[in-house]
């Protein structure tokens, strides 16, 4: 489990491949080859217009094909409005089902 700062799942996995870029001599698609099989979810935190951070997105990784990394939402946070005193309201919408179940039950989750 680690953090990292970015404004989408994606973007994330953008900013991976960037870092490692700077410091090493590697062609991008072994990068890529190598975050997607290190990285198996991404939960993606958000602060909302009202100062309050929610989740907004969980991510699963499915791979690398030859134009980038494969990803799926599995949840996104849909906002229904606002309540009384200015907070955001709203639900984490299911989108997708997980694919790789039985790589995350192995590791104990």
């Amino acid at each position: 489990m680690s953090t990292g700062h970015a404004n989408s799942s994606k973007d994330m996995l953008n900013r991976l491949e960037n870092m490692i870029l700077m410091g090493m001599e590697i062609p991008l698609p072994a990068i890529r080859q190598q975050i997607a099989s290190g990285i198996d979810i991404i939960v993606h935190l958000g602060r909302l217009r009202d100062g309050t951070r929610k989740t907004m997105e969980i991510t699963e990784v499915l791979g690398y094909e030859e134009d980038g990394i494969k990803l799926k939402t599995l949840y996104r946070f849909v906002e229904t409005g606002e309540d009384a005193e200015g907070r955001v309201l709203g639900t984490l919408q299911k989108e997708g089902e997980l694919i790789y179940v039985e790589k995350l039950r192995a590791a104990g989750l």
